[in-house]
């Protein structure tokens, strides 16, 4: 019966994989950016602050995000780097924290709507429009704490992104990473359910082929040269509407790393 079910569930699966893949996706492989991916949030960015609009489950996770990575290094007077940083709800919550953050994004919509929220919450973050791979050519190690959540399966090559945060870091320093599993029961649950049937997100918000499994994380994580420290999954209970972090990894999943000191 579970052999049964699953191969019902892949056809499905498979079905909107091939509806998806006719997209016309455009990139810029040089910069590592699908810029249909961008259009898509410059045009929520407007919405990024209302914690009842389109970026609710942002607003619900972050506090879990935080705590995850608070308990994991020290944020208080440390340089951090929020990769993907959108309308800086990260990176304005870890500079109440005592960090000095830079965000950045390639998105400038959102980044307008961050600085024109950290003129009106007064935090401690320095916006920049760039990717990691070209900070990291004028700013390697320089930062304690690079993040990176939920960005990673929304652009054309993750690895170059792992690559540029393990070089960004400094020796010792902590690297996070966040994305979504890839497998039947991630295609159900952050699609299908999150996007179709309970409307968490928009639709489109996500697509399957760029759902990244922890094992191809931890990987490209170790061949950048990062040693994973700990990881945990995110879960979301749609009777309570509330979400919380558990071992299972098989749909969301935060990853904590470290850069080894040099010796």
């Amino acid at each position: 019966m579970a052999a049964t079910n699953c191969g019902g569930l892949k056809s499905v699966e498979d079905r909107f994989y091939s509806k998806w893949s006719d997209r016309q996706t455009v990139t810029t492989t040089e910069n590592n950016v699908d810029v249909a991916e961008i259009a898509k949030f410059d045009a929520l960015a407007s919405r990024w602050w209302d914690p009842a609009g389109s970026f609710r489950p942002l607003h619900q996770i972050n506090p879990l995000r935080l705590d995850f990575i608070r308990q994991r290094c020290t944020l208080s007077a440390a340089q951090v780097l929020d990769v993907g940083c959108g309308g800086g709800i990260l990176a304005e919550s870890m500079s109440q924290q005592g960090a000095s953050v830079t965000g950045i994004d390639m998105a400038e919509s959102p980044l307008t709507v961050a600085r024109l929220h950290q003129a009106e919450s007064g935090t401690n973050v320095t916006y920049l429009q760039s990717t990691a791979e070209g900070l990291a050519e004028n700013r390697s190690q320089e930062f304690d704490v690079v993040t990176c959540l939920e960005m990673l399966e929304h652009v054309p090559s993750p690895t170059a992104v792992i690559a540029a945060c393990a070089r960004l870091v400094k020796p010792g320093g902590d690297v996070f990473f966040s994305t979504i599993n890839r497998n039947p029961k991630s295609f159900l649950f952050a699609i299908i359910g999150a996007e179709y049937v309970l409307r968490l997100l928009p639709a489109g918000t996500h697509h399957y082929d760029k759902f990244i499994r922890p094992s191809e994380l931890e990987s490209w994580a170790r061949h950048a040269g990062l040693e994973l420290r700990s990881s945990t999954g995110m879960h979301y209970n749609p009777l309570t509407q509330e979400y919380s972090l558990g071992p299972n990894v098989d749909v969301n999943y935060l990853m904590h790393y470290q850069r080894p000191a040099d010796l």
